[in-house]
């Protein structure tokens, strides 16, 4: 019997990945990586040199379609499979990351009389510039007892799609009355290979405050935020709106031609990238939560039933895995703060030293971290580089380093970094633990846990749990390909359920990370200083962080002015 295939494509922050998966065991055949031509737009528009605010975070959908046609034909060529053994393409996504598009799908940007206004663009999920539209949202919502919030954790995100709507229809309106519908990437670039574009219940769930039972919020709500936004939902938010593993539609002959596949196979709705890493790992029963640890983390459980948990990103019916509810919490910056660390803030000497050694940077000052105990460096700090997720929900926090003396070393700040995002992991932890959401285990995946053993063990040690790592390199991916499966059924040589897929295809090391007692204690008393620090400047005691960013448009603004 022929081996079957399908062929997964994760979109990052920076780049995109097209995996071709085998359906006998989930094997990974090849992938191929296609950096965003443009990359994350936060400075300036690409031609028009428009200048954008502080906290934006923009890209261009061509891009995406630029992995398509770039990754997919190179997976194929390397292996020599013929494409008619290719039975399913699926996709996942950072999210929430959305755009406008007109009455033919069309994003606005595309449009020569629109794309000089920012607006018009796809803003990406740490676009953070629609933070006064969250806190106003956040407010009326809570004035008013809407029963969404607390499925949430209590805040709806600025980098969700309401506020990052709302932001434009008070800033650009001519964008927002020109916008046909605003939609998820995910389910932009499904249209794209199907022509049929149609909404996925993980995104609408967890980002655009869509619930299966009871819909979008009420027009009422809508019209308390803003008259103009009344009927939004079943206008600029109207669609269909599939569960996951569902066929969104079949393959074009236009894009089959354009990527090499054949015309007609199944493709799956929109997943987001951190949830389609679940079954990859073989999680599709509760007390186990899967972090995706890369720029950012996003931390994902499965429960029986609807809990409410404080800064929880939120929880959905048939979120990640039918039949249960699945949670999700995130850290905003992890990778990004250790990459900042690296690029902006390391002295020459360590480069040198680096050199010297063969290693980069990264795995160098891993090295001369390790050669420390914990609680040695003397240094404790906040993770908030790039704001808090969870269970803060306030982008407009930010890092903190405390203890350094004359005498701290750059391998001691690293290291301080490093125990800063398994504080705040703890952090969410428990929360789900203590609010009736079991997280007995812990599983990984993502590019960091495949990098730094330093940081596996460090996660252990603060949490007392066990992890488990991922086998697959490319977890993401794997899953999109594992939903593509289910889409294309098991009549095509796929499969029934995204359970049964995860039977066969799903793939984690034998090899566990385990907490290390003593290192437990001491981490214990760390934590516990942490979040002093964490209530201190996150539950409002001391907004110092607001004020020097309230402090810096203003700033801007006197020196523009004179």
């Amino acid at each position: 019997m022929t081996t079957k295939y399908t062929i997964g494509v994760d979109y990052g922050t920076e780049s995109g990945r097209a995996v071709l998966v085998s359906l006998v065991d989930g094997k990974e055949i090849a992938d191929h990586v296609t950096p965003y031509r443009h990359g994350v737009i936060d400075e300036e528009l690409p031609e028009s040199k428009i200048k954008l605010g502080y906290e934006w975070a923009l890209q261009h959908p061509a891009d995406y379609i630029e992995v398509l046609k770039t990754s997919i034909p190179a997976v194929l060529k390397e292996t020599g499979i013929n494409p008619v053994d290719v039975i399913g393409i699926g996709i996942d996504f950072t999210a929430c990351t959305m755009l406008p598009v007109d009455q033919n799908g069309a994003p606005l940007c595309f449009n020569p009389k629109l794309k000089d206004n920012p607006h018009s663009w796809l803003k990406l999920w740490k676009h953070h510039a629609a933070q006064p539209e969250a806190d106003k949202l956040n407010a009326i919502a809570e004035q008013r007892g809407e029963k969404f919030l607390p499925r949430y954790g209590g805040k709806i995100s600025s980098e969700w799609m309401i506020a990052k709507v709302w932001q434009i229809l008070n800033e650009a309106p001519e964008i927002f009355d020109q916008t046909d519908k605003f939609v998820e990437a995910t389910d932009w670039v499904i249209s794209q290979l199907t022509n049929n574009l149609v909404r996925n219940s993980c995104t609408a769930g967890y980002k655009s405050i869509w619930h299966k039972r009871d819909g979008y919020p009420s027009n009422d709500f809508f019209k308390a935020l803003d008259p103009r936004l009344e009927n939004l939902a079943e206008t600029k938010l109207r669609g269909d709106i599939l569960p996951l593993g569902t066929k969104a539609g079949e393959l074009t002959k236009e894009m089959a031609n354009a990527i090499g596949l054949n015309a007609g196979i199944a493709v799956a709705v929109g997943n987001v990238d951190a949830h389609a890493a679940v079954p990859a790992m073989g999680v599709v029963t509760p007390g186990k939560m899967v972090m995706a640890m890369g720029t950012s983390i996003c931390h994902m459980v499965l429960g029986t039933e609807e809990k409410q948990v404080e800064g929880m990103c939120g929880v959905v019916e048939d979120g990640i895995i039918p039949g249960l509810y699945g949670y999700e919490a995130g850290q905003s910056a992890v990778g990004d703060i250790f990459g900042w660390y690296v690029d902006q803030a390391v002295p020459s000497d360590v480069k040198e030293a680096a050199d010297k050694k063969g290693l980069n940077v990264h795995h160098y000052l891993e090295k001369e971290a390790t050669k420390y105990q914990p609680g040695e460096i003397g240094l404790l700090a906040l993770d908030w580089w790039n704001g808090n997720r969870s269970t803060l929900v306030d982008t407009n926090l930010s890092g903190l380093l405390v203890g350094m003396t004359l005498q701290t070393k750059p391998d001691e700040i690293y290291r301080s970094l490093l125990e800063a995002t398994a504080f705040g992991t703890r952090k969410i932890v428990d929360a789900f633990h203590q609010n009736g959401v079991a997280v007995d285990e812990l599983y990984v995946c993502g590019g960091l846990p495949q990098k730094n053993q330093l940081l596996l063990q460090i996660y252990a040690d603060v949490t007392n749990r066990t992890i488990n790592v991922a086998d697959s390199k490319q977890t993401p991916a794997l899953g999109a390909a594992m939903f593509a499966a289910v889409a294309a059924g098991v009549e095509n040589g796929g499969y029934d359920t995204i359970v049964n897929a995860a039977e066969k295809m799903a793939r984690v090391k034998e090899e566990t990370i385990v907490p290390i007692p003593e290192n437990v204690e001491i981490y214990e008393k760390l934590y516990q200083e942490y979040t002093k620090l964490h209530d201190y400047f996150g539950r409002g005691e001391n907004d110092v962080m607001k004020r020097l960013k309230a402090i810096r448009p203003d700033v801007k603004e006197t020196i523009t002015v004179n």
